[in-house]
Order: C-alpha cells, then structure tokens, then sequence
C-alpha cells in the first residue's frame, strides 16, 4: 500500500473545528442523557457486568488514549478471533461474510462475543455515544477517521498512518458512504480524501447523513 502523502489543511484554516466540536458535542451528550439512562438499564439487565467499557485506542499522530464505549460483550470475551480477522482486513486477504440482508460486508457478523442488547446497540450505532465525551476532553471530533486499536495501528505503513494525521471522530466520510462494505484500502483512501477535503459544510454536511444511518443500521455489526 503507497501513495502520495496527504497533508492536513494549515490549522488556521481550522478554527472553526474545536468550537463546532465543543458545542455539537454538549448538545449531543446533554440531549442523549435519557437515552444513556435506558441504555444502562438494557445492558444491566441483559448481562453481568460494567455499563461501561474503556480500551486503549490511537488517536492524532499515533498518541493513545482512552476510548469509551457502552460495554456490548461479554465480559469474559477475548478478542484473539478479532486480532485475526483485523490481521486478515489490513492485509487485504481477509474474507468477506454475508450480513442479514445477504449483502457482502468487511465485518464479522455473528460475533459471539457480543450480547443481545449488544447487537442492537452496534446496529444503530448508539454504543459509540460515550465517546462524546472524548470528544469534550479533546481526543476526539464528531467528525473524523475512525481510530484504530493498538493491534491494528501496529500493522499500517505510512500510507495507512496518515488516517491519523488528524483528530479522530466518531462519524467520518467512510461511515456515511462505504461503512462496513469497504476494504481496508477503500476505507483509508476515504479518510484520506476527507482529510484533504476538510471543512465546515463538509463536516456539517456528514452530521446531518449520520442520523439516517444510524436510524436504519446500515454497516453496524
């Protein structure tokens, strides 16, 4: 995988990225509240465990952090079938599987490490709402490429490191186009057309076709 590098826009020309960030983000997470509450109360009920569910994960410039989730596996979970199959995906060599509506997806549909309200919970998307708050504290924007964990980070070339020449978000062009139906090729040559392509109307325009994705579970797994 090669190609010519991207460079990010000047950061002058991004002024107007924290600011969105700081407000769409306290919307969401202060209008999503009830939502949490229900949420907690399905996962609580429907398997042992923590609502929550923190991993370390890459963000800007390969830095980690800590990346929050509603917890949607078992506890006992392990992850090595998951390690392989993100070995596989990078690589290009991993299998494609067929999704409920028989269509071909990059993703591992019948993970049996994820919980019944776990499944619902990744369909629509909704799992990912804790991470507002690391988009609040600044290691996150509502818009941007999907960070990668430390054992799939470990397995890009330069080419694919440049996804996280940016702050990482949790929409992104590849979420509201391609999702879960892409190579990894596909997805890194989308993130990279967003990062060159930044800017407001862009990133407004990506909010605004999230809800709809989200709404009908398109790609989530």
């Amino acid at each position: 995988m090669d190609g010519e590098a991207i460079a990010p826009a000047p950061h002058e020309a991004l002024q107007w990225k924290r600011p969105l960030d700081l407000v769409t983000g306290a919307v969401l997470l202060l209008a999503s509240l009830p939502l949490w509450v229900i949420i907690a109360a399905l996962i609580k009920l429907d398997s042992r465990g923590p609502v929550f569910y923190a991993q370390e994960a890459i963000g800007r410039g390969g830095q980690t952090f800590r990346l929050y989730k509603f917890r949607t596996m078992r506890t006992d979970a392990g992850n090595k079938d998951h390690r392989d199959y993100v070995a596989s995906f990078v690589r290009g060599s991993s299998e494609q599987f067929e999704d409920d509506r028989e269509r071909k997806v990059y993703k591992m549909v019948d993970d049996n490490r994820v919980t019944r309200v776990g499944r619902w919970l990744r369909r629509l998307g909704v799992d990912e709402l804790p991470q507002l708050i690391n988009v609040m504290r600044g290691e996150m924007s509502v818009v941007g490429p999907r960070p990668p964990l430390p054992y799939e980070y470990a397995l890009y070339d330069d080419w694919a490191r440049q996804r996280l020449a940016v702050q990482p978000g949790i929409t992104g062009l590849y979420q509201v186009t391609l999702r879960s139906e892409a190579s990894f090729k596909e997805m890194v040559e989308v993130d990279l057309d967003y990062i060159h392509r930044r800017s407001l109307w862009l990133d407004l325009g990506i909010m605004l076709r999230t809800a709809p994705v989200m709404l009908l579970g398109k790609g989530g797994y």
